[in-house]
């Protein structure tokens, strides 16, 4: 069975070369009885890859049990796992079977492994090493024939130097390693699955398919997905069912994608996100705002120390007049080039002529400043430190901005 036959199978979509990389490890690993482990981030569809290993595997016919350890209580899972005897504690009304007693001759699929209690970790590998285990309340060795793939998406390393997993567990785990990528790795599937989630919503709620044009396609490609499939699958269906027009563009994309704040993006002053209603764009136009900031700042330096160190002024040749001009013009913004020159009509004297600055300012940036300016004074209700904070200036700076701005 190819690659693609067991994408058609299992209802895979996607083509990166990560994605067939880890189908491949599994199709490979199926055949054996060897235990794997499958890491991934959440939704990222990790609990695919187990059921194509027992489909592939000479235990087909047999059990198939998904248990997810995180979800069962502490007090609980041993019980659930390996079974219990009648009165082995309050509630014990009867004997009961746990999973690997089911699973016999199956297969069990542990997700969220790492949630696992570390006393259970211990009976699971025992069960790993030997096929025995005891039942709650029992002194009975049982005997069980069960292949393990289990699943997380925790740093299992991180997880082990804190004492919260065991470091001989996770080798026993390990024998064969699944890495599945993140979507936002996989960029080439992005829209793949996107059109496959619309077209099935499309039918679930019988209205037409949505479309994206070519600007919310190149969107939808460069966001984070922290939450992966899982979180484009369900902004897809939020816009199938909310949307009226059914041509999607950028600036309805964006309103349906949170702002993810991640190493990719640049740092802001402000880190606090909370109930934050700007825009990514929004985002960048303060980026730039910091960064015109920082260079008005260096060019006034330097004029000052070309206007005030009389040493300066002598060891600065008249030629260089133009250099630093070229400088200004190729590195600072283009709303807010300086330039520095001589009066060429008349002979320099470089101890006695200063440059002349000539700042020329652009409305598009100051109408920028103004419009963020604006949207945090409304957020926050017009709460200038809040707002200061929120764009991360100093209070004086944006009682200064609203002065100048003549903002009511």
């Amino acid at each position: 069975m190819t690659i693609q036959d067991l994408k058609n199978r299992f209802g895979i979509i996607g083509s990166s070369p990560s994605l067939d990389r880890a189908i491949d490890i599994a199709k490979q690993v199926a055949p054996t009885d060897l235990t794997v482990l499958i890491t991934g981030e959440s939704g990222t569809g990790k609990e695919v890859f187990p059921q194509i290993i027992h489909a592939l595997s000479a235990r087909k016919h047999g059990q198939y049990i998904a248990v997810n350890c995180g979800a069962i209580p502490e007090g609980t899972i041993d019980s659930e796992l390996f079974g219990h005897e009648k009165g082995s504690f309050t509630g014990a009304h009867e004997a009961r079977k746990g999973y690997f007693e089911v699973a016999n001759g199956g297969t069990i699929f542990l997700d969220e492994v790492a949630e696992m209690p570390i006393a259970t970790q211990s009976r699971l590998l025992r069960v790993l090493e030997s096929g025995e285990f005891i039942k709650v309340g029992s002194s009975k060795v049982l005997k069980t024939d069960v292949r393990v793939v289990a699943a997380t998406n925790v740093n299992i390393q991180q997880a082990i130097e804190k004492g919260k997993f065991r470091e001989d567990l996770f080798y026993r785990l390990n024998t064969v390693p699944i890495v599945v990528a993140p979507l936002r790795e996989r960029k080439q599937d992005i829209h793949l699955l996107f059109r496959k989630f619309a077209s099935d919503f499309s039918a679930k709620y019988r209205m037409p398919t949505i479309k994206l044009d070519m600007a919310a396609e190149q969107i939808l490609s460069n966001y984070y997905w922290q939450g992966n499939i899982r979180q484009l699958k369900n902004i897809t269906e939020q816009i199938s069912v909310i949307e009226k027009n059914r041509d999607i563009s950028s600036d309805t994309m964006i309103k349906y994608l949170p702002i993810h704040q991640s190493a990719q993006l640049p740092v802001l002053a402000s880190t606090s996100t909370a109930g934050n209603d700007f825009s990514e764009r929004d985002i960048l136009y303060k980026v730039l705002f910091d960064m015109k900031t920082e260079m008005m700042d260096l060019k006034k330096i330097v004029v000052d120390l070309i206007e005030n160190d009389n040493q300066l002024n002598q060891d600065f040749p008249p030629e260089n007049a133009q250099i630093i001009k070229k400088l200004f013009q190729d590195v600072g913004s283009q709303e807010t080039p300086i330039q520095l020159g001589y009066n060429t009509s008349t002979p320099v004297n470089t101890q006695n002529q200063m440059p002349v600055e000539v700042v020329e300012e652009s409305l598009s940036l100051q109408e920028i400043e103004e419009d963020m300016i604006k949207k945090a004074l409304t957020k926050h209700k017009g709460k200038r430190k809040n707002a200061a904070k929120e764009l991360g200036i100093s209070e004086r700076t944006l009682y200064r901005k609203i002065n100048e701005y003549s903002i009511k």
